[in-house]
């Protein structure tokens, strides 16, 4: 199975404090950085710069229908530039400071920090209405919730210890409650028996480890008390405040695109692997798989009710409330506006599917 373990660091979900904070200890430059309009954070209306979380893989499938089906060429967009993330990439927060993208797809716990260090950045909207992160574990020995952790191996990545911590945290358990094993990004340790629980991504190793023989479990934290939503939209306020109708534009071509995603994973598929992600070495079948699988989190009972993307009240307080249990007291207009996505679902009632 080719690039099975594509989603190893979890750059972008997990460097949180130590990691995206660190890492953009800029402070007093980060709101500086985002007024030079001329450098190449795309000031032009055609061809976005469009920094990604990740590599190209079935994730950003949205994207890749809105370019083929000519969405936001349509919208006077042009072609945006899909620029790959995590590894060695530019962290996206990185790039919206220093106005070298024009909007990237990141995670509430990685925008936060900077936003508390003086960033002027914005979320616009939430593909994934649920983060993937998850605890995998054997179908022999499964692991259902953070109750049945206790007493148990946990393998943690030394990336993923803080949002680890989190979910501890927001179940009312300590790191004492657990055994807690700093572990690498390959999961041979649980199908050899050395640790019981994984900290994984459901879209990913639960999928991976099923076709490798390994029968297992799962539990999403989003399920136990850290909604945390992900794959989130966001901006320079600068660009809400400047390029309000470009930044609609942007986001109607890109509901389009994800509802035509959801439709189709087989589709969605195909343009990972053949056309999108066709260096990565992906394979059809497993990215098949991860796309039905990531529908189950782009999709909720709120956005058949309110449109794709969008965030309810509700799910932002949550969204706030998770933050303040990974050490991030933010209030919700320093790092949500929905505005935007609610006037282009008022503008284009049609968009809803």
């Amino acid at each position: 199975m080719s690039n099975s373990f594509d989603r190893r660091s979890f750059l972008r979900y997990s460097m949180i404090a130590g990691g995206a904070a660190g890492a953009l200890g800029l402070t007093g430059a980060l709101s500086s950085c985002s007024s030079d309009s001329g450098s190449g954070g795309g000031a032009s209306s055609m061809n976005p710069k469009v920094q990604l979380s990740w590599q190209k893989n079935i994730e950003f499938a949205g994207e890749y229908f809105a370019i083929e089906n000519g969405y936001y060429d349509a919208e006077g967009l042009g072609t945006p530039e899909l620029i790959t993330g995590g590894g060695a990439g530019t962290g996206v927060e990185t790039g919206l400071t220093a106005n070298k993208v024009w909007i990237g797809m990141t995670a509430p716990q990685l925008t936060a920090p900077v936003i508390l260090q003086g960033a002027a950045l914005m979320t616009v909207a939430a593909t994934f209405q649920r983060n993937p992160f998850c605890i995998v574990s054997s179908a022999g020995r499964p692991i259902l919730s953070p109750e049945e952790m206790k007493g148990r191996k946990i393998g943690v990545q030394a990336s993923n210890e803080n949002v680890f911590k989190a979910l501890l945290t927001a179940n009312n358990m300590t790191e004492s409650d657990v055994q807690k094993i700093t572990v690498q990004y390959d999961p041979t340790p649980l199908k050899n028996g050395e640790v019981d629980g994984w900290v994984s991504y459901v879209t990913n190793e639960p999928i991976t480890l099923e076709e490798s023989g390994f029968p297992n479990a799962n539990f999403l934290f989003a399920d136990f008390n850290l909604p945390l939503v992900a794959e989130t939209l966001v901006v320079r306020q600068e660009t809400i405040d400047n390029e309000r109708d470009k930044l609609k534009a942007f986001l109607k071509a890109d509901i389009k695109g994800w509802y035509d995603a959801v439709a189709d994973p087989a589709g969605s598929a195909r343009l990972a692997v053949t056309e999108y992600g066709k260096d990565l070495g992906l394979d059809e079948a497993e990215q098949t798989k991860e796309a039905i699988a990531q529908n189950a989190l782009v999709v909720s009972d709120d956005t058949k009710a309110n449109g794709l993307l969008t965030m309810t009240d509700e799910l932002i307080a949550q969204n706030i409330e998770a933050l303040a249990k990974a050490g991030y007291d933010i209030k919700p207009a320093q790092i949500f506006d929905m505005s935007l996505i609610k006037e282009v679902y008022e503008e284009n009632p049609d968009l809803k599917r």
